[in-house]
């Protein structure tokens, strides 16, 4: 996939899933700030128990059919 193929289906996502005026704003966001996201997504479900991460993994995959 190359860059630009790879940014208009991350726009097409974003803006699928949120809409136009919020996902630009999700840009805004994450241009304005300075973001990490390997360590964000490290700590992303450090406050979940195991039990609650496989609940939300089943409820997303359920959805997902």
């Amino acid at each position: 996939m190359t860059d630009t193929v790879l940014k208009n289906e991350g726009i097409r996502v974003l803006t699928q899933n949120l809409g136009k005026v919020e996902a630009e704003r999700f840009i805004s966001l994450i241009i304005r700030e300075p973001f990490d996201y390997t360590a964000w997504r490290k700590n992303l479900f450090d406050d979940m128990s195991i039990e609650e991460l496989s609940a939300k993994a089943t409820e997303f995959a359920e959805n997902e059919k």
